[in-house]
């Protein structure tokens, strides 16, 4: 498994997911998206495999002026705005290989050791 964990240091659930792999003694890549952020081919690929961008907006983030902006811009400018405003992601973003899950999702994980 090659995974990856896209989060912020602050994040409670991105914490639990590294808690996760780390008891079952797997190795992951941590980015802190409040350093380095996401690429736009990763944020691509996380999006194909949850089923589009509206599936990894969180809409209780705390920066509703963000989200607004992002929610109800034209679609074709909804990645540009992601981009430059990733607080509005739903945290973590696990990646292994080209499968994703956004939040804390034990159950996926779960499915990717077999």
């Amino acid at each position: 498994m090659n995974i990856q964990i896209f989060g912020t240091k602050k994040s409670q659930d991105t914490k639990k997911a590294e808690r996760w792999f780390k008891e079952r003694r797997i190795k992951v890549q941590y980015i802190d998206l409040g350093e380095k952020g996401i690429s736009r081919g990763e944020l691509k690929s996380v999006a194909q495999a949850c089923g589009g961008l509206d599936n990894i907006i969180d809409e209780g983030c705390r920066d509703q002026d963000a989200l607004s902006l992002v929610k109800y811009i034209a679609p074709a400018q909804r990645e540009d705005a992601i981009l430059e405003h990733p607080q509005v992601l739903k945290l973590p973003i696990v990646r292994n290989g080209k499968k994703a899950a956004v939040g804390y999702c034990p159950e996926v994980y779960e499915g990717w050791k077999e």
